[in-house]
């Protein structure tokens, strides 16, 4: 989750912006989504919506850290519904919904597979979004994901903005390797650092010379050139 906002900034530093201020509408309400929400709290970026396979909630003045915990506690502890959380704030639920129907900046679907269709990219296009950035794997359909490239906003998928969890993974091994624990603001500039770097590889792989980056392009390139310049170095090529 931390990972994914860390994405979505850079994404917006390449037009010369920011997430201060953003709406941001964000589905499921696992880990990914309330770390993805929390980041975006403390970087001045305000969350409405989360959701579970039940429907969404809509919290029009943002959803802070104190209702954030309250949902930690909610899945975490109790495994409740996320119409809970409506009920005790006073929002409107939308059962058997998806979250793209709200009007935001920024859409992070962090809840599942397909989740996000055609007629929902049109939607929240219509609606002014202008970044998707992707916590689950592969949750925009094949048509949504042409929709964003088509029109050139700031898409982010899965492969690189949701890495965070891999690079977390990863960090953790060499943790239990070394036997060198790391502290919680290291891991978490380690994490910011990696993030950026995969960034920094959509964009050269995946600019043009209009100035927009195809991070389809550039994280699927990338990736390739990473995997064939380590089968050179093993001389398996």
């Amino acid at each position: 989750g931390y990972g994914l906002i860390y994405f979505v900034v850079e994404m917006l530093k390449t037009r010369d912006n920011s997430l201060e201020g953003k709406t941001v509408t964000v589905s499921g309400s696992g880990n990914v989504a309330q770390f993805a929400c929390e980041k975006l709290i403390e970087l001045g970026a305000k969350p409405v919506t989360l959701s579970d396979s039940g429907g969404f909630i809509y919290d029009p003045d943002g959803i802070t850290q104190e209702k954030l915990n309250y949902v930690k506690e909610l899945k975490g502890e109790r495994s409740a519904r996320i119409s809970e959380y409506a009920k005790k704030y006073n929002v409107e639920y939308f059962e058997g919904k998806r979250p793209w129907l709200i009007k935001c900046d920024i859409a992070l679907p962090c809840a599942t597979q397909n989740e996000l269709n055609f007629s929902d990219a049109k939607q929240l296009l219509n609606n002014g979004c202008f970044v998707v950035a992707e916590g689950a794997n592969m949750p925009s359909t094949t048509n949504a994901v042409h929709h964003f490239v088509d029109k050139k906003i700031l898409y982010g998928p899965g492969k690189a903005a949701n890495a965070g969890g891999v690079a977390i993974s990863g960090i953790e091994m060499s943790q239990n390797s070394t036997r060198i624990p790391l502290k919680r603001d290291k891991v978490d500039g380690l994490l910011k650092e990696i993030m950026e770097r995969i960034h920094t590889t959509c964009v050269k792989y995946g600019g043009s010379e209009d100035n927009f980056i195809n991070y389809v392009d550039g994280a699927n390139i990338g990736g390739f050139v990473r995997v064939a310049d380590s089968m050179i170095d093993q001389g398996i090529v």
